[in-house]
């Protein structure tokens, strides 16, 4: 689990194919690997991934297709920075959200604009991931805990201040600019939780989150 809390920004230093899946080799800058061991786990851009190999100033993690499919690792190359984020403790504070590091999908940057000493950016999120967008809510944008601020259909808005915009990525977003996207994860256990024993049934139009009014209504959410 992670917090959404950047620690650093790496550099993708190589992407060696494996069969389909690839090994991806990053050179950290300010990150401390005294802590880190074979096995754990490190966020890039919001994406979980294991460390199989490491030395003072950079690891390697594999990813596999699944990932590479769902997430912006496939337009990443030599070069191209990443926000990292280790694993969170268990004595930690948590200053940001719940991140599980699974990545729900790919959003686009729309609109960049300066207000004061601010950015604020507006983003296209996936149509299927917009009943999850809440104005005030949390949401991660490559691997940052951020605040919704507007929400309109699937684009909503994030406000960065200058500190979060030196220490990530996102300072150099630009309209076009894919983003991995992650829910907040109370948010989708919800969802499921609401389809009750229904859940269960392969065959029900309810597993693929169709819920309706008349559906929260014949169970009991809803007043008649």
């Amino acid at each position: 689990m992670f917090t959404g809390i950047i620690e650093d920004v790496g550099v993708i230093k190589s992407l060696t194919p494996a069969g389909e899946d690839i090994r991806l080799s990053i050179e950290t800058k300010k990150l401390d690997m005294g802590d880190v061991k074979l096995g754990d786990s490190i966020a890039n851009n919001g994406v979980c991934l294991t460390v199989v190999d490491m030395s003072a100033n950079g690891f390697s993690a594999d990813v596999s297709h699944e990932t590479i499919k769902r997430t912006g690792f496939a337009t990443y190359k030599a070069g191209s920075q990443v926000n990292l984020e280790k694993a969170l403790q268990a004595n930690s504070r948590l200053g940001g959200h719940i991140v599980s590091g699974h990545v729900d999908g790919v959003g686009e940057v729309i609109s960049v604009s300066s207000v004061g000493r601010y950015v604020e950016i507006w983003l296209q999120a996936p149509n299927e991931l917009a009943k999850y967008l809440a104005e005030k809510g949390s949401i991660t944008v490559d691997g940052v805990s951020l605040t919704v601020n507007q929400v309109n259909g699937a684009r909503f808005l994030i406000t960065l201040i200058p500190h979060s915009l030196q220490e990530t990525i996102i300072g150099g977003y630009q309209v076009g600019t894919k983003v991995n996207l992650e829910v907040d994860v109370i948010a989708r256990y919800l969802e499921r939780l609401i389809l009750g024993d229904s859940a269960a049934d392969s065959s029900s139009q309810h597993d693929k989150h169709d819920i309706s009014m008349a559906f929260l209504a014949e169970n009991g959410y809803l007043r008649r």
